[in-house]
């Protein structure tokens, strides 16, 4: 069985986050998405169990996908599960020399580990989570970023009334 854990903050999950792990569960027979914790990132707007139920409303279609959390090295999480590839999202050049350093780090510590980047389409190029929380925070509109399902969540908890002072 090919089993693929696709990695992220997913603080919150995003139009892009989902095209991407929709894409993967056509390449693999089973996806973990893998709610991690990245200690360079600020504090999280939603509790990992907040983001894993967001990521399981919007996933509910594919039928090989998962959602688990997991604070630790991602080479040991692959070791546990029998998972042996990585999905990556690319959205610039910048994304690619990080994740390229990850990936060698984790084949390092892990030598059945295999990293697979997928590239984003156009529409998501720009997106990511933190554009989402500033704009929501501000009261922008953020329909076309996130899922509809968890639109109202994520609008409630980031909006912030004091930001829009003149």
């Amino acid at each position: 069985m090919r089993i693929a854990v696709c990695p992220g903050s997913f603080d919150p999950v995003t139009l892009g986050h989902l095209d991407i792990i929709d894409r993967a569960s056509k390449l693999f027979d089973k996806v973990i998405v893998l709610v991690s914790f990245n200690a360079s990132k600020s504090q999280a707007a939603f509790t990992p169990t907040e983001r894993m139920k967001m990521i399981i409303e919007v996933t509910g279609h594919l039928d090989n996908v998962v959602v688990d959390c997991y604070n630790g090295l991602l080479a040991d999480y692959l070791k546990k599960t029998g998972a042996n590839a990585i999905v990556k999202g690319l959205r610039a050049v910048s994304d690619f020399e990080y994740e390229f350093q990850m990936a060698l780090a984790n084949k390092k510590l892990y030598s059945d580990a295999e990293t697979v980047f997928l590239t984003t389409t156009g529409e998501n190029m720009f997106l990511s989570s933190s554009v989402v929380k500033e704009i929501a925070s501000f009261g922008g509109d953020i329909t076309g970023f996130v899922p509809p399902q968890i639109l109202d969540t994520i609008t409630e908890r980031l909006y912030k009334p004091e930001n829009n002072r003149d």
